[in-house]
Formats: structure tokens, sequence, C-alpha cells
């Protein structure tokens, strides 16, 4: 990952190979920093607006060269939009684009030019958003790649320059915090990204473990089976009856506060990969169902962060992990299976297996008497239908977790959209033989799949993320190369930090 600097000054009397400065597109005037660098260069920002080259439109990048006997060498000029749409996630976007550019242009340093005053924003919140667009944007896996035919070296150092001292101390603490939050979400989109041959089970589990010996405050523990029979996890074992691959059933656990503190539980759906078991899914895209797991690999990352943040919490992360195959001894439609909890499910399709291997997760969870419990899952394609592929759906029973969550979105940009849940949609998940069945039809189909998981929460405050559409995206976003987005790292950590203010 990209090495983060901070430094104060103007740049004058070093060699840099390229700064950047950003501009909106109906300001009356430039920045400061811009007005600096202009009369360093003989006009030449200056040039550029009066001849209509660069208006300023959000992510429109312009790239100029000083003269030879400058010590800047390259000026990269990029669009902020209009100034009265402007947020932290357009700047997140900017800085991605100036990135992106540098990389193109083979760069192996870049410098952005920081004015806060000039984006109304406190130095530390744009500087933080700057360091982590950047970083975001610059993603790439190549783990399986043997030749380099990408576009050339990544960058490999960033530095955000100030103007002034005074804002050092601030700006660094909020940069290196950003820097362990974007290290969970690049740790999100390598698992994510990874084959499903590769990334088995058993494998997240050593990940896991690998996790809690790396960082202070985090035990981890991988269950199989044998324990999972003796607990009575028959939803998790039924799902996985059909793969060769031993399930398993991952626990980690932070301690950054007091044994009294209630922890917050996240449960994480790890489906390491979705056939769609019996009820085979169409061959077309089945190659992208190595992201089932999209939701345990967020719950992994997160906690990780949230150790390297020191955040002063208490935290479990519930990672129930399995493969859903066809095969001989493959759970089938029509099979009743009995939950941890004791209450039984019809299976109606067996492609709505993220539930079941939830649903034992969830009452799992309930014996931490936890302050709130939060799980996320790559649950269902109507979720997709209903909110389209940048947005996750949320439902939930408690209306204070909800709303932490719903701020916590606005700031990372990893948005969500609050699904009712009221009684008839309990109805419609009744079973005619059994407690429950597992699908419900099309109607409706992420909300009964909500209504299906709140039969395992007991009275604990409870929120459910359906990531279904961000987690994997098929194009490049501003900071988001298309694959793994790593939802919910940012999302969780900023929830965390919500959650204390308000505790």
């Amino acid at each position: 990952m990209i090495k983060l600097r901070i430094k104060a000054g103007d740049g004058k009397k070093t060699a840099l190979a390229a700064v950047a400065v950003f501009h909106f597109e109906d300001a009356d005037q430039p920045g400061a920093m811009s007005v600096r660098l202009d009369g360093e260069t003989g006009g030449m920002l200056n040039r550029l607006h009066q001849l209509n080259d660069f208006t300023g439109r959000l992510n429109e990048t312009a790239l100029l060269y000083p003269a030879a006997d400058r010590d800047i060498k390259r000026i990269i000029v990029v669009g902020l939009g209009k100034k009265e749409k402007f947020d932290r996630d357009k700047l997140r976007g900017a800085a991605a684009k100036v990135a992106q550019t540098a990389r193109e242009h083979k760069l192996r340093e870049l410098v952005l030019a920081l004015e806060a005053g000039y984006l109304d924003m406190d130095w530390a919140d744009a500087a933080a958003a700057a360091a982590e667009g950047a970083v975001l944007g610059l993603y790439r896996f190549r783990e399986y790649k043997t030749r380099n035919e990408d576009n050339g070296p990544d960058v490999e150092t960033l530095t955000i320059l100030l103007p002034e001292r005074r804002h050092l101390k601030a700006v660094r603490k909020a940069v290196l915090g950003t820097e362990k939050i974007c290290r969970g979400v690049y740790q999100a989109r390598n698992l994510v990204s990874m084959p499903s041959n590769e990334l088995t089970p058993s494998r997240l589990g050593d990940e896991a473990l690998k996790l809690a010996k790396s960082r202070r405050g985090i035990e981890a523990k991988v269950i199989g089976s044998r324990e999972m029979r003796r607990l009575g996890m028959n939803a998790l074992l039924g799902v996985a009856r059909g793969s060769r691959e031993e399930p398993k059933f991952i626990i980690l656990e932070y301690r950054g506060a007091a044994v009294s503190m209630r922890p917050l539980v996240l449960v994480g759906k790890a489906i390491t990969f979705d056939s769609g078991g019996i009820s085979l899914k169409p061959a077309e895209k089945m190659d992208e169902m190595k992201t089932d797991m999209a939701g345990g690999a967020a719950v992994l990352a997160a906690i990780g962060a949230a150790a390297d943040l020191e955040l002063p919490l208490n935290l479990v992360g519930l990672i129930p992990a399995t493969e859903n195959l066809p095969g001989g001894r493959a759970y089938k439609p029509g099979d009743i299976l009995r939950t941890m909890s004791g209450q039984t499910v019809e299976v109606l399709n067996t492609d709505a297996e993220g539930r079941l291997i939830l649903a034992d997760a969830l009452h799992y969870a309930q014996r931490y008497q936890p302050a709130a419990i939060l799980d996320i899952a790559t649950l269902t394609g109507a979720c997709v239908v209903a909110l389209g592929e940048q947005v996750a759906g949320m439902v939930g029973t408690d209306p204070e977790v909800k709303e932490i969550i719903r701020k916590a979105a606005e700031q990372t940009g990893e948005l969500v959209w609050e699904l009712p849940l009221w009684e008839n949609y309990q109805e419609m998940i009744k079973s005619d033989i059994a407690d429950i069945k597992n699908s419900a039809g099309r109607f409706g189909g992420a909300i009964t799949a909500a209504a299906f998981l709140s039969r395992f929460t007991g009275s604990v405050p409870w929120v459910h993320l359906d990531i279904a559409g961000p987690a994997w995206l098929t194009k490049d976003r501003p900071y988001q190369p298309k694959g793994a987005t790593g939802i919910g790292v940012r999302l969780f950590i900023q929830f965390f930090m919500n959650w204390l203010e308000a505790h």
C-alpha cells in the first residue's frame, strides 16, 4: 500500500515530481495554493482557465509542465464540480483520480496541495478524505498475475502538503487513522478477490488466526463440524453437506474496554463459493459467487482495523463459513433443518442458504449478551433489484442503532437505505410443516430474508445489512476500482466511533 506523509510549506526549493491542486467548477477565484503555484509557473494555471481547457467539472483533470528550471516538474489539476454539491465523498473521488493519473504517467511520488479553507472543511477531515480516496483508488489485485501487463508501477509515496505547520499534529493523527482503516479495506478486498479454490473455509479460518496473532487485544477461535454438531448448528451443517470442504465457525473477540462493557457483535456471511446447491444457479456469472463471503471478510477486516486504532470498546466477530454445492449428500428442497435455536426450517430453495448459516450465528451471538448485533451479508439478488448496485439495504429492530449506521453511511459514502420490517412480512415466511420456511418467493425478497433472520436475534437490538449490490463492481467508480469494494469495513469503523460518542 502507498506510503502517506504529511509536510508543511509551499513546495518551493524541493524537487517534486508532481503536485496536485483542486478547483471548483464555479469558484470565483482559485485557492491560495493554486495562486502560489501559478506565480511559480509563469501563469500556467490562469491561462488554462482563460482558454477554457479546464472547467473544473467533477474529476476532470489537466496535466501541466512548468519550465525545466522549476522545482515542480508537473502540476495535476483536478475538478471538484460545483461547490454547492461538494462533499467529503467527492473529495475522495477527486483525490483518487489524481492518484490514478499519476500512476498512468508512471510517477512514483505525488504531492496533494491541500487547502481546507478553500474546501470549507476542517484540516484533519480534508486530509483524511483526500488520503483515503487516493489510497483506495490505487488498489489493484495482482496476486495471480505472472506478467506485468497493467499500467506500470504503483505510486509509492503520497505527501499531503499543508501551507502552515500549526495543523500538522491534527492532520497527522487523522491520516494515520485513515491509513489503518484503508489497510483493513485492502484486506477485505483481497479476501473477496481470491478464488474459491484458494480461499476455502479453512483458509478463512487461518486468516482469522493470523489476524489475532498479529494484533494486540484480539483472540480467535475456529470451530469445526464436530463442535458445531455438539452445539446444534444444524442449519450451517445442512448447507455444508454438499461440499467436501470442512465448514468453519470463526470467532474473533477484541477487548478494547473493561469487561463490564457489553460488546457489539458483528456477524458476517461467508459462503466461500455459492453454486446454489441443488437449486443450481445459472452458469452466467457463477464465477462471481466467490464473492459470497464479502460479509465475513468485512467483519474480519473491521475487527483488525478497530484493534489497530485501539478503539475503546469490546467487539465480537462471528463468521459462519462454508461452500454451498450440489452433491450426493447435499441438502435438498423439502428438507427440514433444526437450527441451534431449536426452531425448524423448511428448505424450499437451497440457494437461500445465507440466511440459514446466519440463523445459527445470530443465535450464538446472544450468549455474549451484546449491546447490539449487526449482520452483514451478500444475501439477496432482490436487494440489488430494489436498490441497485451502489446501495446496501438496511433492516433492523432498533431505531438508535439504525440512526447511528445511517449517519456513518453518510460520513463514509458507503450508503444504506432502510427497508421496512412490518408484521405481514413475518406471515410470508410461515411454513405449513415447520416453524418457518427459507424462501417466501420473489416478492419482497430482501425483506422476507431479513424477517427470517429476525427470528434468531431474540430481544437484542439488531440491524441487518444486505450488501449484495455494492460488494462487487463490474465497472470502476472514483475510488473503488471494479471488483471487490471491501464495503462494510469503513462503515463499521465509523459506526464504532459514532457509537462511542453516543454512549
